[in-house]
């Protein structure tokens, strides 16, 4: 496995430099600032994360804002107690993509959600988890939220603004070229084998995750 700064090398000299490539990278929001992010922020990202996979995000974007209006701007607590009534509203309702399994999940993720509020709130649970156990957030994630395995968890930290990698196509590529994994890491082993790479990589250069998903991205 290559020295961070011999990737970073790399992907400098694909991207115009070290100048250019550093402009292109940027930081986390802060630990603090998220904990004061609210649930209902938490929910919205979260479903839109859901709603976009396996969809055109385009199609999803464009439609947001009648999303936030029928989910009744994600506020929590009426998410988590959707009654039949509300739901068979949503499966009819041409502001949203009508699909009942991820309706269903936004009010289970809403649940998911109230629950952290007795574990310190989704901001502090969240956005707080260390970096260096990233993966045990993410399997936490697929545990305990509906619809939130694979690449949707990961797709959800990064929109919220928390540290966090993204095991995308190229980012994959980069690691099995580094020898870190052999393929597209699905086991526990695997996820643990990444995890201790982005430690690793974390050490020599003082970058979160998100900067040095974005240089392993940008490498290739």
């Amino acid at each position: 496995m290559r020295h961070f700064d011999e990737i970073f090398a790399i992907a400098a000299k694909r991207h115009g430099g070290l100048d250019a490539l550093n402009g292109k990278l940027s930081k986390p929001t802060s630990v603090a600032e998220l904990a004061k992010m609210p649930d209902d922020r938490w929910l919205s990202i979260i479903t839109k994360t859901v709603f976009q996979a396996g969809f055109n995000w385009k199609v999803i974007e464009n439609k947001w804002d009648g999303f936030e209006t029928a989910f009744d701007g994600f506020d929590v607590g009426r998410c988590a107690f959707m009654d039949d009534e509300k739901f068979d509203a949503l499966i009819q309702d041409t502001r949203i993509v009508r699909n009942g399994t991820k309706i269903a999940a936004v009010r289970d993720n809403a649940a998911f959600l109230l629950e952290l509020r007795d574990e310190g709130g989704a901001g502090r649970v969240l956005g707080g988890w260390p970096s260096e156990d990233y993966v045990g957030l993410l399997a936490m994630l697929a545990k305990r939220g509906s619809r939130l395995g694979g690449a949707s968890a990961q797709y959800a930290m990064r929109f919220a603004g928390r540290d966090s990698f993204i095991l995308s196509q190229d980012v994959t590529a980069r690691l099995i070229a580094e020898g870190v994994i052999d393929k597209s890491p699905t086991s526990k082993k695997a996820m643990a084998a990444v995890q201790a790479a982005f430690n690793t990589w974390m050490e020599q250069s003082g970058r979160s995750l998100t900067e040095i998903s974005r240089v392993l991205a940008m490498s290739l």
